[in-house]
């Protein structure tokens, strides 16, 4: 698993970025990993994710929140 920080995400529109080794991830909600039916993130979350190839470049998937 790889690990990064939330950049933004707009829990409206569902999708947002995770910052991680000097790249920036885009996210879907339905790529959160979450007990709340409710999938959303805050910037500034440490999250724990994988990656695929997306048409569009590098996704992060199955992302889940770092509790601290």
């Amino acid at each position: 698993m790889n690990k990064g920080e939330v950049k933004l995400f707009d829990n409206k529109r569902g999708f947002g970025f995770i910052k991680w080794s000097g790249d920036d991830l885009f996210v879907h909600y339905t790529d959160i990993e979450a007990d709340d039916d409710y999938k959303k993130l805050f910037a500034g979350q440490k999250v724990e994710f994988e990656i695929k190839q997306a048409p569009r470049g590098p996704q992060a998937i199955r992302v889940k929140i770092i509790e601290d």
